[in-house]
């Protein structure tokens, strides 16, 4: 069989599989769904996600071929045959997209499209000035969770990106709903999402790096200079605790203001968010990186937090649709919900 053929099998499979959740999507208000999740479905380094009226095809490892882009337009057409197809090789350094595309693709890539989950509004584009997609599929059923509590409470949404968690929070009725980011673009399109819902007298943006912000939530003195050095401007914000808090970081990020590093060090940062939940309130984290063990994960967050005075009192683990499969129980995608 041609790598072709095996890609194409792999890509039905995968698409009749998901014919009754994608027809339960459509219930629940939902148009976007993972429609391939190659490394668990055949085809390694690949993925093909459905974001309303766009599929957008993306390889990490290595450049998918033109006959198997060919496939992928081909088995579309049997199955959802309205869509437009982006492809993005992301398999060169550090993940930005490499491949060009003709003037219509490029025309399909640069539209601003929106696209409804759980019945909330986002702005989706296949191509932008980074290269994620605008919204993490995976987090979809944490969004869903987070809706269901957040009436009337208040949210801090830290490394908010473009601010889904945060918008869906105040469509489900959340109080107030703070989202804090390093990046003034991906808020932007934050803010753009909170106008389409028509929440945005319930949600702020803070342009900031996470540490400053959070230590100053906290209470916690945030200084100008470190060892007679000044440190980059970041806003002054007074003390302030939150009834929920999502913390989202990524893999490894470095600032003068402290590290993120999920593998070696997730402590630092869970620490510090642990410091700005209300009494009784609830504190979701996620970890995505597959090689972290999810059991040690727990357990270190059950340390540090005793250590911190402020125990767990449930722990749930809240698990990715089932558009992501995980044949092995090593997704990367860990998500905890704690109620301290």
């Amino acid at each position: 069989m041609t790598a072709a053929t095996v890609f194409e099998a792999s890509l039905r499979a995968a698409m009749t599989r998901r014919s009754a959740f994608i027809s339960r999507l459509a219930t629940e208000r939902t148009n976007c769904c993972r429609l391939l999740h190659g490394t668990q479905e055949g085809v390694p380094g690949v993925t093909l996600d459905r974001y309303g009226d766009l599929a957008l095809l993306q390889s990490f490892h290595a450049p998918v071929a033109d006959d198997e882009v060919a496939v992928v337009r081909r088995v579309l057409d049997d199955f959802f045959p309205a869509l437009d197809l982006v492809y993005n090789d992301r398999s060169g350094p550090g993940s930005r997209v490499r491949n060009g595309l003709n003037d219509a693709g490029r025309r399909a890539a640069e539209t601003d499209r929106i696209i409804c989950e759980n019945g909330v509004f986002f702005h989706v584009r296949a191509r932008h000035r980074g290269h994620d997609p605008w919204l993490f599929l995976d987090l979809r059923t944490t969004r869903r969770a987070v809706m269901d509590e957040a009436e009337g409470r208040t949210v801090l949404n830290l490394f908010a990106y473009t601010c889904g968690l945060g918008v869906a929070a105040a469509v489900a009725g959340a109080h107030r709903v703070v989202n804090v980011d390093f990046s003034e673009s991906s808020l932007a399109v934050g803010t753009a999402n909170g106008e389409l819902n028509g929440v945005t007298s319930q949600t702020v943006e803070i342009v900031s790096d996470v540490f400053p912000a959070i230590r100053q939530f906290a209470g916690i003195r945030q200084p100008s200079l470190v060892r007679g050095r000044q440190l980059p401007r970041f806003p002054r914000l007074e003390p302030e605790h939150f009834d929920l808090v999502f913390l989202d970081p990524p893999r490894l990020a470095k600032s003068r203001f402290g590290v993120v590093d999920v593998i070696r060090d997730y402590q630092s940062v869970f620490k510090l968010a642990l410091g700005v939940v209300s009494a009784g309130g609830i504190l979701y984290c996620t970890c995505n990186v597959a090689r972290v063990e999810e059991k040690e994960w727990h357990a270190q967050l059950r340390r540090c937090a005793d250590k911190c005075g402020r125990p767990i009192r449930e722990f749930d683990v809240l698990r990715p649709g089932e558009d992501f499969p995980s044949i092995d129980g090593r997704a990367p995608l860990k998500v905890v919900r704690l109620v301290l």
